[in-house]
């Protein structure tokens, strides 16, 4: 049975036979772990965005239909 001790730096990089296994677990732990520290970030930007532009546009509608009720009542179009 292997023994997880190590005598130095190399010898840990090395990780006897198991090298590539464990260096690839450590690396999908890292992506996995960063891209849920990044993702709420991301989605709550784009979020709040999406409403400024929702907020932009509902404005304007509101500005167009004040603008159509006046004309209309002013007896134009």
């Amino acid at each position: 049975m292997p023994t997880l001790q190590f005598s130095s730096v190399s010898e840990f990089i090395q990780m006897g036979a198991y090298s590539f296994h464990v260096w690839v677990v450590y690396l999908l732990f890292a992506v996995f772990v960063g891209y849920n520290l990044l993702l709420p970030g991301l989605q709550r930007k784009q979020f709040v965005s999406e409403q400024k532009r929702r907020a932009q546009r509902d404005a304007e509608l509101t500005v167009q239909a004040a603008r159509r009720k006046d004309s209309h009542s002013r007896g134009e179009g």
